[in-house]
């Protein structure tokens, strides 16, 4: 998407070397045992859901929703969700060096594996400011977004 008139062999490419990274980034992380497969799959749908429900959400059944206020919104969700699993979760603690007591850590005792709690409803507040501090998104954003909303019966 940066170059669009690159070969496709290159698009290839690139793909296969970033998912070489992640795979290798993968690797080094379960080699540290950061903790059980539910608690690593609990942390991931927090910050996806953090960092992309809201934006999904609202970009497609809202018109008024920005990319600004999108991107905005989902750094905001991820980040708090992020932040609350750095001093909630056992793994992340040792790793930043968090030394406060897991209880005086949580927000209002809510376990590190409900972190997206927070994030999601940040995500949301976030996207909706922001877009109504920046311009509507052009008609033909607006159509296309009803496009997406209301798929043609074939």
């Amino acid at each position: 998407t940066l170059d669009p008139q690159a070969p496709g062999g290159r698009g290839v490419l690139i793909s296969k070397c970033v998912l070489l990274v992640v795979a290798v980034m993968a690797g080094l992380v379960a080699g540290t045992r950061p903790g059980g497969v539910l608690e690593l799959v609990v942390a991931a749908f927090s910050l996806a859901a953090a960092g992309f429900f809201p934006a999904l959400l609202l970009g497609i059944f809202w018109q008024r929703a920005t990319g600004l206020a999108a991107v905005c919104g989902m750094l905001a969700g991820f980040g708090v969700t992020f932040y609350y699993l750095a001093i909630t979760h056992p793994w992340l603690r040792h790793l930043f060096g968090v030394s406060q007591p897991v209880a005086q850590a949580r927000w209002w005792d809510i376990d590190a594996a409900a972190a997206g709690l927070f994030g999601v409803p940040l995500g949301f507040a976030v996207i909706v400011v922001v877009s109504l501090l920046t311009p509507m998104p052009v008609a033909a954003t607006r159509q296309l977004v009803l496009r997406i909303r209301t798929p043609e019966v074939v």
